[in-house]
């Protein structure tokens, strides 16, 4: 079958999104730092944010956990927009090779509804996407198969007979790709934009 529709993960793919960004800011030892991290403001605390739960009740009920870490907890989303570094430029060229190609593209991201709207406003690679899941407005996550699902129910409204086996879905996350593969979509793991690059190119996609 032949490739007919991508579908782009978007932080470390396009966006180089992290904490460290802000957190370099307000804690200068690197363990510290670190330990924060990985203990108070935990991806996993984060994944429920963009799984749906607002930011105001995600920040509430970690302070109420953490009283004495308020001020570096507040800070998370309140200065949220310091973590979006920008964009990846090599995967960015890679979309823009595509769109420029007529490759019908779509976005599913893991993403919260409330910080999204900045991404769109300030990113015009962006209106590349014919349409975008987002995950906080679905309140659905990766990998969730019902994510997935909800994701080839897009791109069928713009391509009806689409299969799945026609749609390749790049993420840089391993376990997100292999549950895009469990339901019969090409899975792309992202470790690099060249590597990227030529697995599209091996399924015949000329960009």
């Amino acid at each position: 079958m032949t490739v007919r529709a991508v579908v782009f993960d978007f932080g470390g793919v396009l966006f180089d999104w992290s904490p460290q960004h802000l957190y370099r800011t307000l804690i200068a030892d690197d363990g510290e730092r670190q330990w924060f991290l990985e203990n108070i403001c935990t991806q996993a605390w984060n994944t429920e944010q963009d799984a749906g739960r607002s930011l105001t009740e995600g920040t509430r009920s970690l302070i109420e956990q953490h009283p004495h870490h308020e001020r570096l907890i507040q800070a998370y989303y309140d200065r949220w927009h310091e973590m979006l570094r920008g964009p990846l430029t090599e995967g960015v060229a890679i979309l823009e090779a595509l769109h420029q190609a007529d490759m019908p593209l779509f976005g599913l991201t893991n993403w919260s509804a409330e910080t999204f709207p900045y991404a769109r406003a300030n990113y015009p690679f962006l209106q590349f996407f014919r349409d975008i899941v987002v995950s906080g407005e679905l309140k659905l996550i990766k990998p969730d198969a019902a994510i997935y699902d909800a994701s080839l129910s897009q791109v069928r409204a713009h391509l009806p007979d689409i299969q799945a086996a026609e749609v390749v879905f790049i993420d840089d996350v391993a376990g997100n790709i292999e549950a895009a593969i469990a339901l019969g979509w090409r899975g792309i793991h992202h470790v690099s934009a060249e590597r990227t690059a030529a697995q599209l190119r091996e399924w015949g996609v000329g960009f």
